[in-house]
């Protein structure tokens, strides 16, 4: 079992590797071994409208064209030697975990992730979590111990809780590991690029939910709802401290030509992506 490691305070940065651009963070990478990122939509070879880097293979694109623009996050991302899981989305708050990167193992999580999940906790070395965005929210959870996981919060899953229990997979994942000295304190938190308050505009009665649920500051501007907000409390909800969760602060339907938005499209556009992964040690 390691000694207890405090992890740098999170930040994200951008980084451009292989033609490939995507927001990451060095020191965490540096102190744990374990690459976090959001990707951008450049870099790919995917057409339009999925152009270029849409790592969604349910959205009408050509398969062989995702195929490769996964191949070329792993390679830019230095996780190519890995086992890449991805999940069908569901828009749901269930978080698979991994704690074993045999095989068979990682056959039955694909299996489970088929029949639909929108999270993956991760405990061990050579697995690198994917899933695919266009608006929602993507959350990444990191432990000292290097254990990982990757969720997907849109408003549904967001209201049901799923940061706070992808922060509790995490942690029961260090705990089956003996890593006692590791709590959800001690976790860094991330919030991937979304569509944000000042563009998602919502029914009344979706957003009294959030505020019964997660208070004011998801409702900052009358009509318009702050997932973000509810991330952050729900988080806090799980243990996480403020200094300890960092956010992109970029709304998709903003930047329309960096990531893929759903509602600036009209429905039909490409996903890019949050991963996460650890090499062999």
């Amino acid at each position: 079992m390691r000694g207890f490691m405090k992890l740098p305070e999170p930040a994200l940065q951008a980084c451009t590797r292989a033609g490939l651009s995507f927001l990451t963070d060095e020191p965490l990478f540096a102190a744990t071994g374990v690459r976090m990122g959001f990707t951008r939509r450049m870099g790919g070879v995917s057409e339009r409208p999925y152009d270029s880097l849409n790592l969604g293979s349910h959205v009408g694109d050509s398969l062989p064209a995702v195929e490769e623009n996964r191949r070329r996050l792993l390679a830019a991302a230095d996780l190519d030697a890995t086992a890449l899981l991805t999940l069908n989305q569901v828009h749901g708050s269930r978080v698979l975990t991994v704690s074993s990167a045999a095989p068979a193992v990682l056959e039955a999580t694909a299996r489970a992730g088929a029949e639909g999940a929108d999270g993956l906790a991760v405990g061990v070395p050579a697995v690198t979590a994917l899933l695919c965005f266009a608006d929602c929210v993507p959350v990444v959870v990191v432990s000292p111990s290097g254990a990982f996981a990757v969720a997907h919060a849109g408003w549904r899953g967001a209201l049901a809780g799923i940061p706070a229990k992808a922060v509790r997979a995490v942690a029961q994942l260090d705990a089956r590991a003996g890593r006692s000295d590791f709590s959800p304190s001690d976790y860094n938190g991330y919030i991937g690029p979304h569509i944000m308050a000042k563009c998602y505009e919502c029914g009344e009665d979706v957003i009294s939910r959030f505020v019964d649920g997660y208070g004011k500051a998801c409702a900052p501007l009358p009509g318009h709802l702050s997932l973000e907000a509810a991330v952050r409390a729900s988080f806090a909800e799980a243990g996480l401290v403020p200094q300890r969760i960092a956010s992109a602060g970029e709304c998709t339907a903003c930047s329309a030509d960096e990531y893929f938005s759903y509602r600036e499209s009209g429905g039909r556009t490409g996903r890019h992506g949050a991963f996460a992964g650890r090499k062999e040690e």
